[in-house]
């Protein structure tokens, strides 16, 4: 399991799926598209609209495109 990034502030937090660990899957309200306070993300960064994350279950970081707010051009 990787460490959790020093980057990592409880109050900087995204509400995204993991894609590795899936954790999301049984929650009635992740299913119901509402800010769970089981299954949140680490919000590391971002670029414009893509997010870096890292979740606190399995420790995956991985990066999500939200196209939302200001987008990346030229990428």
């Amino acid at each position: 399991m990787l460490p959790l990034d020093p980057q990592a502030d409880i109050g900087r937090r995204a509400w995204v799926p993991c894609p590795n660990c899936a954790d999301h899957r049984r929650c009635t309200t992740c299913q119901e598209g509402r800010a769970c306070h089981a299954h949140w993300r680490y919000l590391l960064s971002n670029t414009g609209s893509l997010l870096h994350l890292q979740c606190p279950s399995c420790r995956h970081v991985w990066s999500h495109e939200s196209h939302f707010g200001a987008t990346r051009h030229g990428e």
